[in-house]
């Protein structure tokens, strides 16, 4: 049986971004990442350039999900772009991503975040925990209405990142569905 899934999003538990902007916190580092926009052809007629986006990354943060039983996955937007930007800073090897194609940024008319039907349709039934700052109770009565396994949508502080206590959720979690399936 495979691994469940964990759904990262980039900014809020991996990028503290809502942080006081003066104070990296501790144990992070910053990266600047460059902010392009429109096509090659629009770019070339800029004449001011956007200043790059702050990141700020806890390198310890990629060997503890590697430590965590579950198979990693990209659920933000960034999507692939967290490949080339974030993942190296982590010590992260490539990893899929979602691609939330028309949904990217679509509101939903019944509240639920736009995320929550391509991760769930993504996980097809596999259980998963999702870590993002951005879910709501909405979210919760959408997965469980409609996923097949088990889901945790799992809320981090975006002042905060991801700690300790986090990392125990998901990997008490991951323990969970491990018994559940060896119940089976």
């Amino acid at each position: 049986m495979s691994r469940p899934l964990l759904f990262l999003d980039v900014d809020g538990p991996l990028n503290p971004y809502a942080a006081k902007p003066e104070k990296r916190p501790a144990g992070y580092t910053t990266i600047r990442v460059p902010q392009d926009s429109g096509t090659p052809e629009e770019q070339r007629g800029l004449s001011r350039r956007r200043r790059p986006l702050r990141v700020w990354l806890n390198p310890e943060h990629g060997q503890a999900l590697l430590r965590l039983d579950f198979e990693l996955c990209w659920a933000t937007t960034w999507m692939d772009d967290a490949n080339r930007w974030i993942a190296p800073v982590l010590g992260l090897p490539e990893l899929p991503f979602v691609d939330f194609g028309d949904a990217l940024f679509q509101d939903r008319p019944d509240g639920v975040h736009w995320k929550t039907r391509p991760l769930v349709d993504y996980a097809n039934g596999r259980g998963f925990a999702w870590v993002d700052d951005e879910q709501s109770d909405l979210d919760q009565a959408y997965v469980t209405a409609r996923h097949r396994g088990r889901g945790l949508l799992h809320h981090v502080n975006p002042r905060i990142g991801l700690r300790e206590d986090d990392f125990q959720t998901l990997s008490d979690f991951a323990r969970s569905l491990d018994t559940s399936r060896a119940a089976s």
